[in-house]
């Protein structure tokens, strides 16, 4: 049997960490053992010192470099690590990667991922159209392609407090305008126009982490209620919980879109209503939780790109407690040298 060489991509563990670190550490305790390869966009990426996760890392040109650079680089990869896996983590990197991955299979690499109709149903600019479809709430939302135009909505469409978002990354609560359009400059420097200027809905913040196999199945979910949150929303406590009207919107998600892969559900609960705020294509930073109260999607997903079969049990205990904490470990020199002059952790 060819050995599995999974590359994972997203191993930044900062305080708006990626999924990657989480992901590997899941697939590190799958029943069948796989050899794991980090992808990074930084040298400081933590997931690159990660010696005890990842066999190897390698650095990448970013998606803004365009499929040709991330295909060449992916290449390389695969030519010095036999990666025959993918498991893209990063909002950024996936339009890209979806729309290639037949070539990639064709290649060797294999991936479990939406298509691109599925992906773009739940932008965050076209999720208000996919909310009805499904029949959930979901926030005033306003796309602005300026700071001229988010300045105008919030005068006269949108009340604040609000809510400014990035169309990939990053969300912030604004109480004025001032604050607005510093949130807004400073994600727009990053990844430019448009955002989106969303109402705030007062609430418990509820999410869900799912995986659906090739036919838009459902194999496996865990829903989380955040406690406590970073600066950017992410979740730093979380008790796990059942909940009856997140499971029946799941399931309305998966039957409409027949998505392929893993997803997150980001919702709000406010008088028994629940408005879905995000859907986010891929796993979520929080993925190890899921994990660590016996439902190990990232495994899950190996087993159905590698089988075209998997477990589908998602029974669990309800109020496991999440605590994210940070640490320090001590890494070589070497490593960072390595990444700096090959582009690869152990300087192949």
């Amino acid at each position: 049997m060819k050995e599995v060489v999974v590359a994972i991509s997203g191993i930044n563990a900062t305080d708006n960490p990626g999924p990657g670190c989480a992901v590997g550490k899941s697939l590190q305790e799958a029943k069948n053992k796989m050899d794991l390869v980090g992808l990074s966009y930084d040298v400081h990426d933590p997931g690159n010192y990660m010696t005890e996760v990842f066999s190897n890392s390698f650095l990448m040109p970013y998606p803004t470099n365009g499929w040709l650079a991330l295909n060449s680089s992916l290449e390389e990869i695969q030519r010095k690590s036999g990666i025959n896996i993918l498991i893209p983590c990063l909002d950024s990197e996936l339009p890209l990667i979806i729309r290639n991955q037949t070539y990639l299979e064709n290649r060797g690499i294999r991936t479990l991922l939406p298509t691109e109709e599925q992906f773009e149903l739940r932008s965050k600019d076209r999720l208000v159209n996919l909310s009805e479809e499904i029949g959930c709430k979901h926030p005033r939302t306003e796309v602005v392609f300026s700071l001229d135009e988010m300045i105008n909505v919030l005068e006269k469409k949108i009340h604040l407090p609000a809510v400014i978002k990035g169309r990939f990354y990053k969300a912030y609560v604004v109480s004025s305008i001032d604050m607005a359009v510093l949130k807004a400059a400073e994600i727009a420097a990053d990844w430019g126009f448009p955002l989106l200027v969303q109402e705030k809905v007062e609430g418990q913040e509820i999410n869900l982490i799912g995986l659906c196999d090739q036919n838009g199945m459902i194999v496996g979910r865990v829903s989380i209620k955040k406690q406590l949150t970073t600066h950017l929303g992410k979740v730093w406590t979380a008790v796990t919980i059942k909940d009856d009207r997140l499971d029946r919107l799941c399931d309305q998600f998966c039957k409409f879109t027949g998505w392929r892969g893993p997803f997150e559900l980001e919702c709000i609960v406010y008088e028994q209503e629940i408005f879905i705020i995000e859907i986010n294509p891929r796993f979520p930073a929080w993925v190890y939780f899921a994990t660590a109260v016996g439902i190990n999607l990232p495994e899950r997903l190996v087993d159905l790109i590698c089988n075209g079969f998997c477990d589908t049990r998602s029974d669990y205990s309800v109020g496991k407690y999440l605590v994210r904490y940070t640490s320090e470990f001590v890494s070589d020199l070497s490593y960072f040298q390595n990444l700096i002059l090959t582009k690869n952790r152990n300087g192949e």
